[in-house]
């Protein structure tokens, strides 16, 4: 038994102890013999439980394999002992089930770092804790690196410093110094302890060595014998690289108090029969634990039952103390093997989980050499690589010595992905900053007009920086909000304006309206006297006192019809020329176009009159064209019919040209342009 054998011991500490490897004591000799004689002896044939002896053919070298096996399995519990013995809070680590902490999210890390250093011992849940801190880390200055690039990739100027603030890195901040302190507390109060505890067992140690002593009474040597044993149980932790010396040297004087002293054999032989029964017990439990299916909670509980066996149970007579170590160290290495085992499985699952994260990342790889031309498009792309970084920290664990390899290649083929995005969105930064100064300029006019009180003027305008701005495409994103307020508040303050003027124009509108209603009866019933310029006044002032009445709300407009069929019927009974009565009538509408405002009509009247004016024009030219061919004629002595009726035609198309070129100086005379 590897832990019950003195090897650790230096040769000093042997002779220390009396030289008892060179001096076995006969168990028949009285104890005065024994003291006063002190001679040599041959050394026992019966070796320590772990002593392995040397071998001399193929039987006795397959044991000696068979032993070195078995010494690998029983150094895993030895170390494993060794380390919780030190602080042994770090047993109740394995009650934590240790996560795949990679395939966590930020959040999802942060709230398990809170729920750990919230309900457990810092010192056992140390490993979990140490894990997310890794898988933390590692996806937070992954995110932070791809923060940077876009940040670069969007600001040009050197001077603007990256800045990235994150409340899930201050919480998980928060509650590591948390686990931090507390764990500097627990480790200065346990190198404290260590050290005492240890000078504790080792005066324990040597208070066991003077145990021999022929002329104490048997009685009270054996009273102080179980004394010790109990204060070393409960001497508390020492270091961990003292823990196996300390324990086979206290082992190895528990032994030899037993093998080497005469005391009452029948008190031993009692103690020898309690201690084999519950080393059986613990061997019947271990023969239970190999066919357990958990195979990691079967080996914890080996662990224990190692403890127990080497901290709790003395030792059997020698008889049976190969027999019962041997059988327990070989069902140790059947716990053993089956460990090991389902190491192998759990390196084929994470050599699986390699591949997949291999294939991810060469499906990254791909779409950063995709080349795509719309903003459109990149959203579906960076949407597929969103999915692909789910899907590798969702893959599982892979082998340790691979692990800061395939994370530096999927952050590689993401940082490539991202450079290759920029660069598209760079390309692109230049429109952008151009249509930033266009609606800038745009919020600039919205601003200077947003107080005028012209609104005949001012209303066409601002609904024409409204359809300027849709046409002007994406602004930086860090401007677009800003921007689309400025330009939303200056149209929003301006119509709000003209909304109530026109609240105001309401009721001057309704009250022009039932004064021109009543004013159509009056007119209804105007007769002419006879005499031409007295009635071409009289109607001139009823045109007059009609306009002075303003404008009528828009439903009821209809009324200005009502009044011109009024004055249509006046003006034939004048007998005025074709001319005039033309252009009266053309300066009564353009009168009604002005005082409405509406600007789109008056220049669709005037683009209408100036295309009259170019169609008479060419009609003109093409009949005196037709006038030249008959009059250069050698036998026209005299004109005929048919240059009469063209010379009737350019006469009547030239005063139409008249009355034309005359409502198109009317209309420009309006100042409405």
């Amino acid at each position: 038994m590897l832990e019950e054998k003195n090897d650790n011991l230096s040769r000093h500490e042997n002779e220390a102890d009396g030289n008892i490897e060179n001096n076995a004591i006969a168990t028949d000799k009285s104890q005065t013999e024994i003291v006063e004689n002190s001679v040599a002896i041959e050394p026992t044939a019966i070796p320590a439980e772990n002593e392995v002896i040397p071998t001399r053919d193929k039987a006795l070298e397959a044991d000696a394999a068979n032993e070195t096996q078995n010494k690998i399995a029983l150094d895993a519990i030895a170390d494993s002992n060794a380390e919780e013995s030190e602080d042994e809070t770090l047993k109740e680590r394995h009650a934590i089930p240790m996560q795949d902490y990679d395939a966590l999210s930020l959040e999802a890390l942060v709230e398990e770092l809170k729920n750990l250093v919230s309900t457990h011992k810092v010192i056992s849940a140390k490993e979990h804790i140490e894990e997310i801190k890794k898988s933390f880390l590692a996806k937070y200055n992954h995110l932070l690196e791809e923060k940077k690039e876009d940040f670069l990739a969007e600001n040009q100027d050197p001077n603007e410093d990256f800045q990235y603030h994150s409340p899930l890195k201050t919480n998980f901040d928060k509650y590591y110094s948390i686990f931090r302190d507390a764990k500097n507390a627990h480790f200065k109060s346990l190198q404290t302890n260590l050290k005492t505890n240890l000078e504790t067992r080792l005066a324990i140690v040597e208070e066991l060595k003077e145990l021999i002593n022929p002329q104490a009474n048997i009685k009270d040597t054996l009273k102080h014998f179980n004394d010790l044993r109990e204060r070393w149980k409960n001497a508390g932790a020492i270091p961990k690289d003292k823990y196996n010396h300390v324990w086979n040297n206290f082992h190895f004087h528990v032994e030899n108090f037993y093998d080497y002293l005469h005391l009452d054999r029948e008190a031993r032989d009692l103690d020898f029969k309690h201690n084999l029964e519950q080393k059986q017990k613990i061997v019947a439990r271990v023969e239970e634990l190999v066919k357990e299916a958990d195979i990691n909670k079967a080996f914890r509980e080996l662990q224990d039952l190692h403890r127990i066996w080497k901290e709790d149970i003395g030792p059997v007579s020698r008889e049976h103390r190969d027999e019962i170590w041997n059988k327990f160290s070989d069902l140790t290495k059947q716990m053993h093997d089956k460990r090991e085992v389902l190491f192998e499985n759990l390196r084929g699952t994470e050599l699986e989980n390699l591949a997949k994260k291999k294939d991810i990342i060469a499906q990254i790889e791909v779409l950063a050499t995709e080349k795509v031309n719309a903003h459109s498009q990149w959203l579906a792309q960076i949407a597929k690589v969103e999915a692909l970084r789910t899907a590798f920290f969702s893959a599982g664990k892979v082998p340790s010595d691979v692990n800061e390899e395939t994370w530096s290649a999927f952050k590689t083929a993401v940082r490539n992905f991202n450079s290759f995005k920029n660069s598209f969105y760079k390309d692109i930064k230049k429109d952008q900053n151009d249509n930033l100064s266009k609606k800038t300029a745009l919020v600039a006019k919205a601003k200077e007009l947003q107080e005028s009180t012209d609104f005949a003027a001012t209303t066409p305008i601002m609904k024409q920086i409204q359809e300027e701005w849709k046409q002007i495409g994406h602004v930086p994103r860090k401007y677009s909000d800003k921007i689309w307020k400025e330009f939303k508040d200056a149209c929003n303050h301006y119509f709000e304006k003209l909304k109530e003027q026109k609240n105001e124009e309401n009721t001057e509108e309704v009250a022009a309206f039932d004064n021109k209603k009543a004013y159509l009866e009056t007119l209804r019933e105007f007769q002419l006297v006879g005499e031409h310029k007295a009635d071409l006044d009289a109607i001139k002032l009823h045109i007059e006192t009609w306009k002075n009445f303003g404008k009528v709300p828009f439903p009821r407009r209809h009324i200005e019809g009502k009044f011109n069929k009024i004055l249509d019927a006046l003006f034939e009974k004048l007998n005025l020329s074709k001319k005039d009565t033309e252009m009266m009538r053309f300066a009564n509408r353009m009168d009604h176009l002005s005082e409405s405002h509406d600007t789109r009509k008056l220049d669709n009247e005037k683009i209408f009159i100036m295309r009259k004016i170019d169609e008479v024009q060419h009609e003109i030219f093409q009949l005196e064209n037709n006038i030249q061919f008959f009059t250069n004629t050698k036998n026209a002595k005299k004109e005929n019919s048919i240059v009469l009726e063209v010379r009737k035609n350019i006469a009547i198309h030239k005063e139409t040209l008249a009355v034309w070129k005359e409502k198109l100086k009317q209309l420009r005379s309006l100042n409405i342009e």
